[in-house]
């Protein structure tokens, strides 16, 4: 939850503008040629006047007026009125909810896990198989958003509950475009590329990372989204998920090898600034600082995309600082994994506005008229990317959209105490030397333990 939180600060970063609440559409239908209007005249054709759909969730502050200016599209094309009710405490409410008979309609959980502890207690409706079926033919990865929102009902059988829909990228690495020209330097393509684009800076006499694991209570999670990035492009998706759910053993050596590889990058005093003994104390925060001093403290930074909140006030995105895709194996057939998070949207009372309103989703322009305003990503392949509020989010959501694989945050499906325990404190005990089978022993022990 630390990190999914932390990527809402992209909000911030790559926010147009400060949006208000409305009692008015934001833009004017037909008006606008960024967005998918058809797609809102179709909404008209649902009758929904006298009913109310009741939604809850994590979304407060900036990110609850975004959604609610989306909701007032649903409203007015349908005549249905929505009441959404966001909370710092969500994932504790909609359990006392759900348990008590007084849940929402519609319930947006920030993590997968618990949408399937819900489901498997019965406290989820089964979303209509069409929309199982469309997510697979219109998200891009469609296959990997449905078996993220499949899960064990009360009888024990798969059912389809979640729906995907504001999605956080991870998978980035930072750079600052000026550093590369002056140097000479190309955005590598290939995993293979980067790693030479790596020793070349050394050959040049640079430092090509920046590296920092410090985050006070949660010092380690950085290294986390390395390790996770780096086993999808060196294994299967199924390993993966395999890995996630402890099916196959921490220190597998599958595993143990991709902590091997987050350490070609982050075990080798030349690579990262400060030399390797630095990784483990320097704050995440203030790593990536180090791009910004002339001459370069170092030339890329890898870090989701919430990251330039910690930018040097003023950085121009696009101009100052930029962005490509942490890149897989070209000698290994794995596509273009995508690593990321995400809320899903799940019926927890039924009614013919809450499957309308999930209905409402697949529509176009319940993307766009949130892209259009600030962070939200989307990998539904029938928006206007034309509609993101600016260059770096439609290059985002371009990266979202030529994803083969998309897999949600290892360390979040984890149980607390691997996720946001011991994975942490291993990884800082490999960044500082410790042997990789030595390190995902202990951590498997932990787990054994929690059996």
């Amino acid at each position: 939850m630390l990190k999914s939180l932390m990527l809402g600060a992209a909000v911030a970063a790559l926010a147009a503008g400060s949006v208000q609440a409305a009692d008015h559409l934001k833009f004017a239908p037909g008006e606008d040629a960024r967005f998918t209007w058809s797609s809102y005249d179709e909404l008209k054709k649902i009758d929904l006047k006298g009913e109310t759909v009741t939604v809850s969730g994590p979304w407060l502050g900036a990110d609850k007026d975004l959604f609610e200016s989306v909701i007032h599209y649903f409203e007015e094309a349908t005549g249905a009125k929505v009441e959404y009710a966001g909370s710092d405490s969500f994932e504790q409410q909609i359990v006392i909810d759900t348990g008590a008979g007084s849940a929402p309609n519609v319930a947006v959980f920030p993590q997968p896990g618990l949408a399937a502890d819900l489901a498997s207690k019965g406290y989820l409706v089964p979303l209509h198989d069409d929309t199982k079926a469309w997510v697979k033919d219109n998200y891009a990865a469609g296959q990997s958003w449905v078996d993220l929102g499949t899960y064990k009902g009360k009888d024990g059988a798969d059912g389809y509950y979640g729906f995907f829909y504001k999605v956080d990228l991870k998978s980035l690495v930072w750079f600052v475009p000026e550093n590369f020209e002056d140097a000479g330097y190309e955005v590598p393509e290939s995993m293979e590329d980067l790693k030479a684009l790596t020793e070349q800076i050394v050959a040049d006499g640079g430092t090509p990372w920046c590296i920092g694991l410090g985050s006070g209570g949660a010092t380690g999670w950085p290294a986390t989204d390395w390790v996770e990035d780096l086993m999808l492009r060196t294994q299967a998706p199924d390993v993966y998920d395999k890995w996630v759910s402890n099916e196959i053993k921490f220190d597998d050596p599958a595993v143990v090898g991709a902590v091997e590889e987050f350490g070609w990058f982050a075990r080798n005093d030349a690579f990262v600034d400060g030399g390797a003994g630095a990784v483990a104390t320097t704050d995440f925060r203030d790593s990536p600082k180090g791009m910004f001093t002339s001459p370069p403290k170092c030339y890329m930074h890898r870090q989701a995309s919430f990251i330039p909140s910690f930018f040097p006030e003023g950085t121009k995105l696009g101009q100052d600082a930029d962005f490509f895709y942490f890149p897989a194996y070209a000698s290994k057939d794995l596509g273009k994994p995508v690593l990321g998070a995400g809320t899903l949207f799940a019926i927890t009372k039924e009614s013919k506005g809450a499957h309308a309103f999930i209905d409402f989703l697949k529509s176009p322009i319940a993307h766009e008229v949130w892209m259009a305003q600030a962070g939200l990503l989307t990998p539904h392949k029938g928006v206007n990317t034309e509609a993101y509020a600016n260059e770096a989010l439609k290059k985002q959501g371009e990266i979202l959209l030529n994803a083969t694989t998309f897999r949600f945050d290892g360390s979040d499906l984890m149980p607390g105490k691997i996720g946001a325990g011991s994975f942490w404190t291993g990884m800082v005990d490999y960044a500082g030397g410790k042997d990789a089978k030595e390190v995902t022993s202990e951590i498997q022990k932990t787990w054994d333990a929690l059996k």
